[in-house]
């Protein structure tokens, strides 16, 4: 994903060290490392005005619901779907208890032990973030690049990532309705507790979508083995296909 501060991350220890300057997309930790939420079978009820699709992978399919009121973002997604631009790309980067990144077209070709991050289609999107929307387990989010090259936040045109998460304490929702502003709703809450999430990434990145079924599929590709660069060590592409606009 791409985001205001980068990573080359060795996953050995969870931790994320920022550093981009190279035009990479990238979601930076913000929080020390905690357990990861196991799921029971979890299935969300998606809401009738969104987009609905699916991503295959080789561990399962997960079906996707891309918000109504991201109608950018939502868009964008289903326009490059349809042109399946997305098919055979690979999740390049994938940290365990954080989040799968992909989107990358250059990762359709690439080779082993290849750095990846930095391709995409020659635009961004303009940022929508809001209150609505928030990183919990499942959460679609666009990357982008770090703030000090993008102070607006802008996403990028094709990166996304899918939050995997840690578990989540009252503690620090309350931290981030002080800090930022922010009014997690009761729901909001019940979902972070039961599922986890990466709330440090609130009010930072564009939420467009959710998992509402295929939990299981973001623990197969989230806690296989990675090199350096936190590319997973066996490559995991991807097929898109658009069950609903």
């Amino acid at each position: 994903m791409t985001s205001s501060k980068t990573t080359s991350s060795n996953n050995s220890n969870n931790n994320s060290n920022t550093s981009t300057s190279d035009g990479r997309e990238v979601v930076v930790r913000k929080a020390g490392n905690l357990q990861v939420v196991e799921p029971d079978t979890i299935r969300l009820d998606p809401d009738p005005y969104s987009a609905l699709i699916e991503m295959e992978t080789k561990f399962g399919t997960m079906k996707i619901e891309l918000f109504f009121d991201a109608e950018g973002h939502r868009a964008n997604f289903l326009k490059l779907a349809k042109q399946n631009y997305y098919d055979s790309l690979m999740f390049h980067r994938v940290i365990k208890n954080f989040m799968a990144q992909g989107g990358d077209p250059t990762s359709r070709t690439a080779k082993k032990g290849q750095r990846l991050g930095s391709g995409g289609p020659n635009y961004k999107q303009d940022a929508e973030i809001g209150q609505h929307y928030y990183h919990i387990k499942g959460a679609l989010a666009a990357a982008r690049q770090p703030d000090q090259l993008n102070p607006d936040k802008q996403s990028s045109g094709s990166q996304f990532y899918i939050v995997h998460g840690s578990s989540v304490s009252p503690g620090q929702l309350d931290k981030n309705e002080r800090e930022y502003d922010i009014i997690y709703t009761e729901e909001q809450r019940k979902l972070y507790y039961k599922l986890g999430g990466a709330p440090q990434l609130d009010m930072e990145y564009t939420v467009f979508g959710r998992v509402y079924e295929g939990f299981e599929v973001i623990d197969s590709i989230c806690y296989k083995e990675t090199d350096a660069y936190a590319r997973p060590k066996e490559d995991i592409r991807v097929k898109v296909r658009v069950i609903r606009e």
